[in-house]
């Protein structure tokens, strides 16, 4: 039996995802698959539009047999933590054998060639990356720039360069890098990404993105996404519309999240999770000026050419969570997860989790009532604080992690 990893959001799953999970399968020649999933809050610095039950039933209903949470420690991370994350979780199963990843490119060989070089951290490319910021970069140019920079001897740089200014390309290469550094077994492909771009807001051959079906189901509802997504998909968005669970966006957390940026002090913020080179001063510079009280508003008025619009959401969905640079700092973050928490599973799935009772180098949660470590207490807050921003929460439905079990798929 041959295991296939992938690491997916599914904000919503849509018909490009179920091409990509199809395109692996055949690559890898895979005969069951694992999926490491973001859960309440995304990489991007997002809330999901739906909850992490709803997202784990679409990829049950794929095809997918043995969902997994990627902790909200790494869910919520720049490409590189994000993909050490969820690669670490991956091998930590010792079930998988391959992973598949989309990339623009499709081609995995100059990835390969680039992780072989930035696993090891050189000091040439932290001293490149410190000199671009210097001159005002953002941090993903700046990496991308000292990387190209760095392996211009054994590639084009400037080819290099333009290679990682796609986001799927940069994504791939830290899965690379991760498995470099995890020194794992786990044998990566690529699959070209098909239709519509990353951010394209328009549909391509039945194909939309991410971002447009979005775009699509805030303005007109589940049935406005029907044609990008599959059937299974859209039946799952129709209940969650119908129950006023969904949808969810920034905007449903804008009272909590200024309240929080109000109440802390300056110094307080400067102890959150991203809150870098004196942006807690510009924050509370810039809420009283603010022309209406909205995420969206705030995200505008701190936009600046140095950090990018993703940095900053990231940054307020830590300040929203309460997350401590000590808990993140790249030291801890080093160590890897510490738990395998479990969102759902098939049949075959079932008979996976059996496996890793042999197999898996960290604990398996099915519940995470009897386990405790700091980043699982960061899952279940994150996902409280998403479940009140819903207009339907109560309660129990805050408490949701301790009580809810895994989703099993017929």
């Amino acid at each position: 039996m041959k295991t296939l990893g992938i690491i997916v959001e599914y904000n919503p799953l849509h018909n490009g995802h179920a091409h990509h999970w199809t395109a692996s399968r055949a690559a890898a020649g895979a005969d069951r698959t694992i999926a490491v999933m973001s859960g309440p809050f995304l990489q991007r610095g997002e809330p999901a539009i739906v909850d992490k039950w709803s997202r784990t039933e679409m990829a049950l209903a794929m095809g997918a047999d043995l969902v997994i949470e990627l902790p909200v420690a790494y869910a919520v991370q720049a490409a590189e933590w994000f993909a050490y994350g969820a690669v670490a979780l991956l091998h930590a199963t010792g079930i998988v054998d391959a992973l598949c990843f989309g990339s623009e490119s499709g081609d995995i060989a100059p990835l390969r060639k680039l992780a072989r070089i930035l696993a090891a951290e050189p000091a040439e490319l932290k001293a490149g990356i410190a000199a671009r910021l210097a001159g005002g970069a953002s941090y993903p140019a700046a990496y991308a720039g000292a990387a190209a920079a760095l392996a211009g001897g054994e590639a084009d740089g400037a080819e290099l360069s333009a290679l990682m200014q796609q986001p799927n390309n940069t994504l791939g290469l830290h899965y690379l890098i991760a498995l470099q550094r995890l020194q794992s077994a786990i044998e990566p492909f690529t699959i070209a990404r098909t239709g519509a771009g990353y951010h394209d807001t328009r549909a391509a051959d039945g194909i939309a993105s991410a971002t447009a079906v979005r775009r699509l189901l805030l303005a007109g509802g589940p049935d406005a996404a029907a044609p990008y997504v599959p059937g299974a998909v859209l039946d799952i968005l129709r209940r969650e519309w119908a129950s006023g669970r969904a949808p969810q966006t920034w905007e449903s957390f804008s009272r909590p999240l200024l309240n929080a940026l109000i109440t802390r002090s300056s110094a307080e913020l400067a102890g959150l999770h991203e809150v870098t080179e004196g942006l807690e001063h510009r924050l509370k510079k810039l809420l009283p000026a603010l022309p209406q009280p909205s995420v969206t508003a705030l995200l505008s008025a701190l936009k600046t050419k140095r950090y990018t619009h993703v940095k900053l959401q990231r940054m307020l969905a830590h300040i929203l969570l309460n997350h401590a640079k000590s808990e993140l700092a790249p030291a801890r973050l080093a160590e890897g997860p510490a738990y395998i928490r479990v969102l759902g599973f098939n049949r075959t799935g079932q008979a996976m989790l059996a496996e890793m009772k042999q197999t898996a180098s960290l604990p398996v949660l099915i519940r995470p009532a009897g386990f405790e470590h700091p980043h699982l207490q960061m899952d279940i807050n994150a996902a409280a604080v998403y479940t009140a921003g819903m207009p339907a929460a109560d309660v129990r439905s805050l408490y949701g992690d301790y009580y809810r079990p895994p989703v099993i798929w017929p």
